[in-house]
């Protein structure tokens, strides 16, 4: 599919990204006042982000109770993501299916050559046709746009900083005075907690942000905005009347869903991890038009 390109989100994007760019570089400065010590959480931090790439999906499909399935065991799914696969111009990735009345769904993997994409039986009994087409083609886009690699990163600079907040103080030793350790730690923990709270939105704008680029690349795959739209209708409505206890026993998995579960109010809005879903639709509306009109 061809259209004009949306440079309002990508000029947002590359702003994002500098930021974020500019934020590690200023920590890793404020890091080095005192690398011997504190540069263990990083390190550390940096091997557990490591690992959360290397094998971060197989652990949410755990957290799913996700299994791969095989072909002869959901064959329409599979002939669908086969379909889309080709169509994005994608490798094909592996297929799982949770077993959970939630209707949603989340690819996840370090490459695209190492990906998998899980649906639940909530999403297979809530959408068939062009609108679950619609959302497979969104999580192919989150595998195209290597998503995973890009949020890892941005999680580990909060996820390191919050450790130095929270365990930085070990490694004061007391003697604070003239410019000494103790002084030197103090530094490194305020300005952790400073990165700490603007990493935690600046993911969160990041994550947003990349939704939308998935949605656009769900459209150029499908060629269908309308049904990606109906689908978001129908997941939001269907989420909406389910239980808090089922909703708070998937909440940890937001940030890898197609549409986040958080049943919090407006107000918190710049801390979700996805659009809300009015925003969302809105822009695939604007899409739709576009394309009518190319």
């Amino acid at each position: 599919m061809n259209w004009q390109n949306q440079w309002g989100l990508r000029l947002r994007m590359a702003g994002v990204m500098l930021l974020f760019i500019g934020l590690y570089i200023g920590f890793i400065g404020v890091l080095s006042l005192y690398f011997s010590s504190i540069s263990a959480i990083a390190l550390g931090v940096l091997a557990v982000s490591t690992a959360q790439l290397l094998y971060g999906y197989k652990v949410a499909l755990k957290a799913m109770g996700g299994e791969v399935v095989t072909a002869a065991e959901y064959p329409e799914l599979h002939r669908r993501v086969t379909r889309l696969s080709q169509q994005a111009g994608l490798p094909m990735p592996a297929v799982a299916v949770a077993p959970t009345d939630l209707p949603n769904a989340f690819a996840a993997g370090r490459s695209k050559n190492r990906a998998v994409v899980c649906v639940t039986t909530g999403l297979l009994e809530s959408l068939d046709g062009d609108e679950l087409d619609a959302v497979l083609a969104h999580e192919l886009a989150h595998i195209q746009n290597r998503d995973m690699v890009i949020m890892t990163a941005a999680s580990a600079l909060s996820a390191t900083a919050f450790y130095i907040v929270r365990w930085g103080w070990v490694f004061d030793d007391g003697s604070g005075g003239d410019g000494g350790e103790g002084a030197t730690v103090m530094v490194a923990i305020i300005a952790s907690l400073v990165v700490w709270v603007l990493s935690f939105f600046i993911t969160r704008l990041l994550s947003r942000y990349r939704e939308y680029t998935a949605d656009r690349g769900a459209v150029s795959i499908t060629g269908d905005p309308s049904a990606l739209a109906a689908a978001l209708r129908t997941i939001s409505a269907t989420t909406r009347e389910m239980p808090e206890e089922d909703l708070r026993e998937h909440a940890g998995m937001n940030a890898l869903f197609f549409d986040d579960i958080d049943t919090t109010d407006r107000l918190t809005r710049w801390c979700k991890t996805h659009p809300a879903v009015e925003n969302r639709i809105a822009r695939l509306r604007d899409l739709e038009r576009e394309l009518s009109s190319a």
